[in-house]
């Protein structure tokens, strides 16, 4: 497609965007592999036919044995063998440094026989990743989202994704998964190019439990941790509408007595409380439960971010499993976010509902709060670990001991 009309057609919406849950649940029935050998000669063959001007099989595996996050092979769960996996489709990653981004962009970067110059190995940061190739047919594009995860870990989470798009099908595909053409780097505008944009993690990035601006648009959603009795108020009246209004749960029973035990995370529709989650702590897994979304607010996305915010925050205080009770008419959405029944679990009868165990394996997040961290970290305020404290600020008067001091004067 030649650039001109590249720029004049309008952008495709977001219809499958890569971090969102619902998009890799469609997914589940398929896996993602590194593939070697003969594997990639197979895969390599297959893409030729219908992706022209396709690389050769030697390059790849040149490019592979260089770093192997290069190659991933996507498969149906059903036909899937570990001891001779056997792929369908496949996605291609070039992993490139500041001076292979700076060719990308210009326009002279050799994308059918790379220079391994231009290129990071295995355990360095990028500093941009471009999708080099991608076959993926009929159910199998659902993979895409999968695979494409394996670049969401915290070595390339921070790595803008660029691709290029040789016809409109391919800009669809690409665009509905939140690229966006034309990014313009140091000045230059690469118009041939597709971006798939990813905030730095740093000051200016806000976590998924902590972002509510000071003055939110009438329909953002956003999440914060409840830190006072006003904000107690909010999740109260939020469940009180819910659950104890709409599923008539007795009062003693909603409010059971953790609620002053546990962290709660309020959700804002603009400036309106609308949902709220709550965490209870313990030893090696927390608890993820009470979620509630206002009936009016359903429409939106809120209880997503809810989830998504109490995960984060629990990964941030370094757990790795999380558990709850779901409604089992509830399972499936849970599911969404990585929550499997617990094995050998019971099926619970509560306030009027039929429950399921259900447990989420995940790893702590890569900056999470421990022993030896900068201590002012661990005394500022709940899920605000981002950002200075009040207490580190009074360092700045210095010592004094004022109240031992008035003792021994």
């Amino acid at each position: 497609m030649d650039t001109a009309r590249l720029v004049a057609m309008p952008p495709q919406p977001i219809t499958y965007p890569l971090d969102d849950p619902e998009t890799l649940r469609l997914a589940r029935r398929l896996v993602v592999f590194n593939p070697g050998g003969d594997e990639i000669d197979a895969l390599v063959a297959a893409a030729a036919d219908d992706i022209p001007g396709l690389t050769t099989a030697d390059v790849v595996k040149r490019v592979v044995s260089h770093n192997p996050d290069t190659l991933w092979a996507i498969t149906r769960r059903g036909r899937f063998d570990a001891a001779a996996p056997h792929g369908d489709g496949l996605l291609a990653f070039l992993m490139l440094n500041a001076e292979g981004v700076r060719q990308l962009i210009g326009g002279t970067f050799n994308a059918a026989d790379p220079d391994l110059s231009l290129l990071t190995s295995q355990n360095e940061k990028p500093a941009g990743i471009y999708v080099w190739a991608c076959h993926a047919k009929g159910s199998l594009a659902a993979g895409v989202p999968l695979a494409f995860q394996k670049v969401f870990t915290p070595l390339y989470r921070d790595a803008d994704l660029f691709t290029r798009s040789i016809n409109l099908p391919a800009i669809r595909f690409v665009e509905s998964m939140g690229f966006r053409r034309g990014p313009t780097i140091d000045g230059v505008t690469a118009t041939h190019l597709h971006v798939f944009r990813r905030a730095p993690a740093g000051e200016d990035e806000l976590p998924s439990y902590d972002n509510v601006a000071p003055r939110p648009r009438p329909r953002a959603l956003s999440v914060t941790v409840a830190r006072s009795i006003e904000d107690m108020m909010r999740v109260i009246t939020i469940r009180s509408a819910v659950y104890v209004a709409e599923q008539n749960c007795p009062y003693l029973e909603e409010f059971e007595g953790n609620d002053f035990a546990a962290t709660h995370l309020i959700g804002y529709v603009g400036d309106e409380p609308a949902g709220c989650l709550r965490i209870r702590h313990f030893a090696d897994f927390a608890k993820i439960e009470r979620l509630a979304v206002r009936h009016e607010f359903r429409s939106t996305r809120l209880a997503f971010r809810l989830v998504r915010g109490g995960i984060d925050l629990c990964r941030m205080k370094g757990y790795r499993r999380m558990y709850g009770h779901a409604q089992k008419r509830l399972a499936n959405f849970w599911g969404r976010f990585g929550f499997e029944p617990l094995q050998g679990g019971r099926e619970l009868v509560f306030s009027d509902f039929d429950y399921v165990e259900m447990v989420l394996d995940t790893e702590p997040h890569p900056d999470a709060i421990r022993i030896g961290d900068d201590p002012y970290r661990i005394l500022r305020a709940e899920g605000r670990w981002h950002q200075p404290g009040i207490l580190e600020r009074s360092r700045l008067r210095g010592v004094s001991r004022p109240s031992v001091d008035s003792m021994t004067s």
